[in-house]
This record gives C-alpha cells, structure tokens and sequence, in this order.
C-alpha cells in the first residue's frame, strides 16, 4: 500500500472527524470475546483445586498418582501450544468472529469429557481438548478486540484479556474450595457457553470484513460498534494476499515478528512460573494458618493489579508500564534468590528441595522472618508482573503486525508462549539442581533486566496509534 493509499484509508478506520467514536457497544463486543480467556483462566487454573481431589478419588472414580497429576497439569500448555497453531490458521480463514465461536466447542467438550470421566485417560483427553480451545483463544480474542476498539480505548480493552485471565484462575481457585472435581468441571461448561450466546449477536471485525471486500458488513459493524459511519471510506484491498516466507525481508513484518516472539520469550523467563509453583510452600514456611489461601491470595492480587494496568493503560503508555514492571521483577526476583541463598542447608546438599527449609540452628523466628521476606518478595513480584508483562505481550501482539500477516505471526507468537511455558515449568526444577535454588532465581532476574532493556529500545510505543499508524512506524513511514 503507497502512502497515497494509507491516508485514503485512514477515515474508514480511524475515529471519523477526528473525534473519538462515542458508541459504547464496542464494550459489550469486547466483554463476550473476553469471556474466550475468562474460560481459558479457568483451565489453567482448574487443576491446582481438582488435582487435591482426584488424588484423594475413591473407586470407581479415576484415580491420579504423581505422574499423572503432573501431566494432568502440564497437558493443556501442549494442547495450547497446538491451539496456537490452530488459531493463526482459523483467525484467516475463517474469520476473527467465527474462530471465537469455534473455540467453545472443544471447551465445552473438553470439561464434558472430565466430567464423564471413568479412567485416567478421559481426564487426559479432557485437559487436551480445554488446551486446544485455550491456545485457539489466547489468540484470538486479543486480535478480535483490538480490531474493533478505537484507539482510545484500545490498550484498556486489550488488557482485559490479563484481567479476565487471572479472573478465570481466581474463579477457579474460590469454586475449587466448595466444588469437587466433577462440579468444578460442569461449571467450566458455563464461561464458554455464555461466549457463544453473546459472541452469536456481535459483528465480525470490520478489518476482516474489508478484506474479504464486504464493503457494506464492515459499514455496519463499524456503525453497530462505534455509533456512527458518516467520513469512512473503503480502503483499498489488494494488499492482503496472505503470508509467504519473502515477506520476513519487509521491515513492516519482521520487526513485529521478532518484537512479537521476543515478549513472549521474556514473558516466560521472568519466573512467573517457578514464583506460582512454590506459592504453597512459602506461605508454609511463614507460618500462615491456611496454606490453601496462598492460591487465593495470589489470585486477589493478580485481580487487582492486572485490572489496575487496563485503568491506566491507554495514559501511561504500553513501555512505561513494561519497564516498570520489569524493574519490579527484577527485584523482586533477586530478593526471592537471597532468600534461598540465605536458608541454604549447608553445601552438601543438592536437591533443591533442601533449600525450602531453613537452617535447623537458626532460631524459629528468625526463619519465619526470612520466609516472609519471601511472601514480601512473591507478591511484589506478582504485582508486578500484572502491572506490565502479564498483559501488554499479548496486547502488543495484537497490535504491531500488519492484516495480511496477523494470522500466522500471532500463531508463532502464542505458539513460542506455549512453548516456553512448558519448557520453563518443566525444566526448571533441573535448573535448580545445577545452579541451586538461588543462582536459578538470579538467572531469572538477568532475565528481567534484558527484558526491560529491550522494552527501552526496542518496543516502540503504540499508545494512541490506530493500527495502520504502528504499520506505517514500522515501514519507515
């Protein structure tokens, strides 16, 4: 597309007079395709309740020892990961919309499974099924909501993905405390199906619909979501000719792409993982009354902290907040490694489990000291973590990449977060046995500082920006 052509179809796609569009349908659009990841939080957070019960399962209900219960948690980030392939195919093909729709059906049919369970393999093939639809809607909601949001609004609704994620988890961990498995997994039934009721009386996104020269649909969208069409104009079209590998060489594809990949990977190699993992353990050690609260507590927080990011989003900018946070991180990280370090059990011990426990000559006080110095720690990494790096990756990746590539860089984009999070929650208990408990958690808050030094001078600031403008940044115009 020539310049020529961009600011022809700026009026179609931007705010029209200059103004910002009033129509407040845009929120109840976004609020259904937010449901997509409220369910997808579910998942995930469905096993820290369930795993308990079905452990504790009499027959003739199915029974997880403790490798199934591992893979019964770790199968749905391999589910996603294909999800996410799955995704940036559907997200083309069949449409932004019509994705969202598909993918209540392996949800509903995922938890159906689990419910119906009679052996280890159904709740298996259960958690498969739920994987897939996650992947399918991490990827798809962001795109379909940043498309139809105006610019003003768009970074708040884009974080609402975070928020309806960690929302999806807490929800999970507070029914888990009154439900057993067999209820939990009925009630994950609703969140998707409740999306398909809503999703079936939304628009396509009007950026899909223009590509598919449905001139007179994207019309009507844009009018059912932003209350008015009176100064749009129709762009032109024939650039969206689908992706080909000659495309990378194009500074407009393959400075997103790698922005893209690179803020999932450091997503990951923060910790956000292996911090979740020993939530239990270090509220044990603090001698709180309730070690089932940790869960809660570090679902309230993430509530609450992701839901302050979505409020501030669209003023403090996309890399202010990534910088921040990441500088929280940092700290944070380091002060949960001098932790371990600090109640190290002497040098003959090599399993990082040891490290857990503080030294047997220090004074009881003293450890539950130093393991709140590790509930300090934890929370403020959690806090920080939702302010910046949970929500802005997927936010950005919905929107830096150009329409004609959307549906294959965030495919790649959420396929690497997947991935990522299964190697990282897989191998990490390897890397503390190599480099101890403390040199692990270090090597993530070097993690951290490369990721704020990336978010200072590479990401570039996309507040405010209709979509075309940050593919013209990124072209040089």
């Amino acid at each position: 597309m020539t310049p020529e052509d961009q600011e022809e179809a700026q009026p179609l796609l931007g705010p029209p007079g200059g103004s910002a569009p009033r129509g407040r349908r845009v929120f109840l659009a976004a609020f259904a395709a937010a449901l997509g990841p409220l369910s997808f939080g579910f998942a995930l957070g469905y096993s820290s309740p369930a795993i308990p019960s079905l452990q504790r399962a009499a027959p003739p209900a199915p029974r997880l020892d403790d490798s199934a219960a591992s893979w019964f948690g770790a199968i749905v980030t391999l589910g996603a990961a294909a999800g996410g392939v799955l995704g940036g195919w559907l997200v083309d093909c069949a449409g932004r919309k019509l994705s969202l729709l598909l993918c209540t059906v392996p949800f509903v049919a995922g938890f159906a499974v689990i419910t119906a369970a009679q052996d280890v393999w159904m709740l298996l093939g259960g958690r498969l099924l739920t994987g897939l639809a996650c992947g399918v809607a991490s990827l798809v909601a962001p795109v379909y909501i940043s498309e139809i949001a105006y610019p003003a609004v768009r970074g708040m609704l884009g974080s609402c993905v975070q928020l309806m994620v960690v929302t999806g988890i807490l929800l999970a961990y507070l029914a888990g405390w009154v439900l057993e498995w067999r209820w939990l997994a009925m009630l994950g039934c609703v969140p998707p199906s409740l999306m398909l009721l809503l999703m079936c009386w939304m628009p396509e996104t009007p950026r899909f619909l223009l590509t598919q020269h449905r001139h007179q649909e994207a019309v009507a969208a844009l009018q059912f979501l932003w209350g008015s069409e009176q100064g749009w104009e129709e762009p032109p079209v024939g650039e969206h000719q689908g992706f080909h590998l000659a495309l990378l060489r194009q500074p407009g594809v393959y400075k997103p792409f790698v922005i893209g990949i690179s803020l999932m990977a450091f997503q990951q190699l923060s910790g956000v993982n292996a911090v979740m993992f020993y939530a239990e353990t270090i509220f044990e050690k603090a001698k709180f009354k309730d070690s089932s609260l940790a869960s809660v507590v570090v679902g309230v927080i993430q509530v609450l902290f992701t839901a302050v990011a979505a409020l501030i989003m669209d003023r403090a900018g996309r890399r202010l907040l990534l910088v921040l946070s990441g500088v929280v991180m940092v700290f944070s990280t380091s002060a949960f490694g001098a932790y371990f370090k600090l109640t190290e059990g002497g040098p003959s011990n090599s399993s990082h489990v040891a490290f857990l426990v503080p030294v047997y000559t220090e004074p009881i006080n003293a450890s539950v000291g130093l393991a709140w110095l590790a509930v300090g720690s934890m929370c403020l990494f959690i806090a920080g973590f939702a302010m910046g790096w949970g929500p802005i990756p997927w936010l950005l990746m919905s929107e830096i990449f150009p329409l004609h590539v959307k549906g294959v860089a965030t495919g790649v984009c959420v396929l690497t977060n997947w991935l990522m999070a299964f190697l990282v929650t897989k191998e990490f208990s390897s890397l503390m046995d190599v480099l101890r408990p403390y040199g692990a958690f270090w090597l993530t808050s070097a993690f951290c500082i490369l990721g704020v030094l990336f978010s200072l001078f590479c990401v570039p600031e996309t507040k405010g920006k209709t979509l075309e403008q940050i593919t013209a940044h990124f072209e040089g115009r």
